[in-house]
């Protein structure tokens, strides 16, 4: 499959940590958002299923309190809403109001393997408390754990630019 080439092109520098923090702050809202809508739409489909007064019972004797599949969807869920936006155009809403961009080292799409891989190894990084982001301070080209793993980089589009 031939490589989706991100517009605009050029040599961009690498996004410090601050814009980033700023986008991924931006998309958090956003996927609070998205996990709300998922989490309201299931439970209707459930009291369809089973019945309100039924599932009420079963929320108070505390049987919905791990409920795997919920949380399977809500995990795909956000899953899809990065994957869509990294590699359609590189930006998540909150990275195009911040100016950054996804892509390969040619400046094309990361691959839906590379999303998988960014999204995965992103997790870790907030779970090691932040460690994988703050990698971006050491690294010489500002590169933070996921960027690595996943062969991507993260950059700082020029502010003139408009897109088409």
């Amino acid at each position: 499959m031939p490589k989706h080439l991100l517009s605009p092109q050029g040599d961009f520098p690498s996004a410090g940590l601050i814009r980033r923090l700023a986008a991924i702050f931006y998309d958090f809202l956003l996927c609070i958002a998205l996990l709300i809508v998922v989490t309201f739409v299931y439970k209707l489909i459930l009291m369809g299923f089973y019945g309100q007064e039924h599932l009420q019972q079963l929320h108070d004797a505390g049987a919905m309190d791990t409920d795997p599949v919920l949380s399977t969807l809500l995990f795909f869920s956000l899953f899809g809403f990065f994957a869509k936006f990294w590699t359609h155009n590189g930006q998540t809403l909150g990275m195009q109001v911040w100016g950054l961009r996804i892509q390969n080292k040619d400046g094309s799409a990361i691959s839906l393997w590379q999303a998988m891989l960014r999204f995965l190894v992103a997790i870790g990084s907030w779970l090691a408390l932040g460690l994988g982001f703050a990698w971006i301070l050491w690294d010489k080209d500002k590169r933070s754990w996921h960027d690595i793993y996943s062969e991507s980089r993260v950059v700082q589009l020029p502010k003139n630019v408009h897109k088409k």
